[in-house]
């Protein structure tokens, strides 16, 4: 078992066609995505025909996004101008691809005029899913790691991982993010079909909260960070993330409150009467 965390191969031959295990899983998960999203469509009023073409949308402005954002804080690596379209050989950013999908779903809700908070409470729970699933294509492209791992009892998986260019044990970042996505896809789906929250958004500020704590922890582990000057753009996004979904949260609880209070009063006041 260990051997093969010594030795991780990046594709493998189908029918004589070498398929990219980063392609593959980065495929795989985008689908994933487009299922779980049709599954809780009705959760918000949506059809399943609504996914799918709101996936038309999404899919193609999300991997566009990913690798304009990747390689605009990369543009030393790529000194051949057809090297950007290699997106099977890794780079592509998730924020960048956050971003890009966002556009997509506005775009999308203004042209069939949708809602576009309800929209997002049905595709966080589906994102984060998709998330964890798409941390693997990292693994088999040895990329995403963290620091190097020299204590001889941590060089096991999946605490560490071995790097071939490297030629040593690193923190297993991928893991660690994948595993979270995972937990903040359970608490999504439990917030979503167990609480009646009366504000559209509400799931979508809690996948903002949650993503956002862990990818600031995880991201200072990283050694592939993108920088300003000397801040890890992904921190910094997260600490946004967190600050905007952690605001709205208290807000919508803080507005049920205020009406649970004015209803309190309401009725006390027709019971004297």
């Amino acid at each position: 078992m260990l051997n093969m965390f010594l030795s991780i191969p990046s594709s493998f031959d189908l029918f004589g066609l070498k398929v990219n295990f980063y392609g593959l899983i980065t495929a795989l998960s985008y689908i994933a995505g487009i299922l779980i999203t049709c599954l809780l469509a009705k959760k918000r009023g949506f059809k399943g025909e609504d996914i799918i073409t709101l996936a038309c949308y999404v899919v193609p402005f999300a991997i566009i996004g990913a690798r304009v954002y990747y390689v605009l804080f990369k543009l030393e690596n790529y000194t051949n101008f057809w090297d950007v379209f290699k997106i099977w050989e890794g780079g592509l950013a998730f924020y960048g691809g956050l971003i890009g999908g966002a556009i997509a779903v506005l775009l999308y809700c203004k042209i069939h005029k949708k809602n576009f908070f309800a929209l997002l409470d049905i595709i966080a729970p589906a994102l984060i899913f998709a998330q964890a699933l798409g941390r693997w294509g990292n693994f088999f492209n040895q990329e995403a790691f963290g620091i190097v791992i020299k204590n001889p009892s941590l060089q096991w998986f999946p605490f560490a991982v071995f790097i071939d260019r490297t030629q040593q044990w690193h923190a297993a970042t991928f893991f660690y993010e994948s595993m979270w996505n995972l937990i903040t896809f359970a608490v999504l789906i439990v917030l979503l079909y167990k609480c009646k929250f009366k504000h559209n958004g509400i799931i979508a500020s809690f996948y903002l909260l949650l993503y956002g704590i862990g990818r600031l922890w995880i991201e200072g582990l990283r050694t592939d960070s993108l920088y300003i000057g000397n801040i890890r753009i992904s921190q910094l996004l997260s600490i946004i993330f967190v600050i905007i979904g952690a605001t709205t949260i208290i807000y919508s609880f803080m507005q049920k409150k205020k009406k649970k209070d004015s209803f309190d009063i309401i009725m006390e006041a027709i019971k004297k009467s």
